[in-house]
């Protein structure tokens, strides 16, 4: 039952469905995929400004990557943890918390198409023009790089939650496992056309942007690829590429399946459990896939793996 009250400070958070014997095994379920995600990517930032030889413009562009799935995952899962362990009446939210999850859900959701745009660019330059790489891919377009990336999410994102906060409330149930900018202008009574068309324009020009990026950047590397007779090149090209493509189909997939679950309300527990895939699965795979598929990195952990063997006899 919807509580009408007029611009309530406090919020409901419906979250997930929960018996009592699935409760505790759930939530230690998510606390180790949350550990393995904390650590794992933060452990691949320490790792990367630990060693000299990791202090390469692809390893660098990475460190967002990691940094982003920290992010979109601290916000999230303990909440969603604290929640599970509540019954429905007591999972109450302050109404600036919940904006404050839906901005960094949505800066989640954003820089993961821009930083992996970014990176994008990076192997386009060291494939395509390989003699012009060191020129090109300095500290300072490394930095311009990751700026811009940020700085887009940060504009595009910080318009579409100025159009919902100005919105007056007239409920307070959110209807998701945690807070974003549907969720919060659906607690109004108000017209919400201009959030409809904004929220429409920022998919359509972000999703224009990271699709024509990818296909434009993947094309010239393959005509590249075909045309080349060095075979160490070629190999060496397919292999971090194919790590960047398979990251970035990830989170395409999980990213574009929640949207589609999310315009079928009868799909509620399906679209609530898509939501939280969409934080947690390439949380989860990122670092694995570029560690299995980096020799610097695998080189570094075996370094240090030795040395504490060393330290250990």
């Amino acid at each position: 039952m919807e509580n009408f009250t007029f611009n309530s400070l406090t919020l409901q958070m419906e979250g997930i469905k929960v018996t009592p014997m699935s409760m505790y095994p759930l939530f230690f379920f998510f606390l180790s995929i949350y550990l393995f995600i904390l650590i794992s990517n933060v452990g691949i930032i320490i790792m990367i400004c630990m060693d000299r030889s990791l202090h390469q413009p692809m390893y660098l562009l990475f460190c967002n990557l990691s940094f982003n799935d920290v992010l979109g995952n601290s916000y999230m899962v303990p909440r969603l943890m604290s929640d599970i362990l509540l019954p429905p009446a007591e999972r109450l939210i302050s109404y600036y918390e919940c904006v404050v999850q839906a901005f960094c859900s949505h800066i989640f959701g954003t820089a993961s198409h821009t930083v992996l745009m970014i990176m994008a660019f990076d192997r386009y330059v060291a494939i395509c023009n390989p003699l012009r790489y060191s020129m090109i891919m300095t500290n300072r377009m490394v930095m311009k790089l990751t700026v811009s990336a940020w700085g887009s999410a940060l504009v595009l994102v910080g318009i579409l939650l100025g159009l919902t906060v100005r919105l007056s409330r007239c409920r307070t149930l959110i209807t998701n496992p945690y807070c974003d900018n549907a969720s919060l202008f659906k607690l109004s009574c108000e017209s919400v056309e201009i959030n409809n068309i904004y929220g429409l324009t920022f998919t359509v020009v972000l999703l224009t942007s990271s699709i024509g990026s990818i296909v434009f950047t993947y094309t010239r590397i393959t005509m590249v690829c075909l045309t080349s007779r060095n075979k160490s090149v070629n190999s060496k090209a397919l292999k971090t590429c194919s790590t960047h493509l398979f990251v970035y189909m990830i989170m395409f997939v999980c990213g574009k399946f929640n949207i589609v679950v999310h315009r079928f309300p009868q799909f509620v527990d399906q679209r609530k459990l898509v939501a939280i895939l969409f934080h947690i699965v390439p949380g989860s795979l990122n670092p694995v896939i570029y560690g299995a598929q980096s020799k610097e990195i695998k080189k570094f952990l075996s370094m240090l793996f030795r040395s504490r063997k060393v330290l250990s006899s």
